[in-house]
């Protein structure tokens, strides 16, 4: 069952919503999509459909990004790893969630998922714990920042085998910590990160 139901669209407010995916990724960027659309003017159909990203599979993923983005207004900020080893990835994320919130352009309140709220916003914001499962636009968000940041991932793979970024997107499996084990790590490697799962 989805948490977003349509007869009930009323309840649901006109925000903008704002989650991370790869925070607590070793590898690769934190990726932010800032999302807004009126549930009441958004399709039955596809608010239906809509979930927290980690509930749905990658076909579904993918499936419902470019519907999300021609129903909605998008805009989406990365932080690299370079950023997160530098100001550490809590500041990272949310210079991220800023940057993505402003780019939209709108005068509306903010909702974002977590505890954190972000700095440096003009309009109002409110952080709501499982709010990817409360908030469709913050759903809505979290599905749109997995499907790019899982395939900036897969695109690095085939570059560094060792660490089965296609399959993990850089979080730490198994695979992943046996890759780091042997070889150390790689460019795309959040140094402040990794260390205590290197030898030598």
């Amino acid at each position: 069952m989805r948490p977003f139901d349509p007869a009930r669209a009323a309840t649901y407010p006109a925000v903008i919503g704002c989650d991370e995916v790869g925070r607590g990724a070793l590898s690769g960027p934190v990726m932010v999509a800032a999302v807004w659309f009126d549930p009441l003017a958004f399709p039955p159909e596809l608010l239906a459909r809509l979930d927290d990203s980690k509930r749905l599979d990658k076909a579904t993923r993918t499936a419902l990004t470019p519907l999300i983005r021609s129903h909605a207004r998008v805009a989406l900020a990365a932080s690299s790893r370079r950023l997160v080893d530098r100001i550490n990835v809590r500041a990272a994320t949310l210079d991220a969630m800023r940057r993505a919130v402003t780019r939209l352009g709108l005068d509306a309140p903010v909702l974002v998922d977590g505890r954190d709220t972000i700095p440096g916003l003009t309009q109002t914001c409110r952080a709501v714990i499982g709010g990817d499962r409360l908030v469709p636009q913050i759903a809505a968000a979290s599905i749109i920042a997995k499907t790019l940041r899982d395939d900036i991932m897969r695109r690095l793979a085939p570059r560094h085998p060792a660490y089965g970024w296609e399959r993990n997107a850089g979080y730490g499996t198994a695979v992943h910590l046996a890759g780091l084990s042997a070889q150390g790590c790689s460019p795309h490697h959040r140094v402040s990160f990794t260390g205590r799962f290197q030898t030598g």
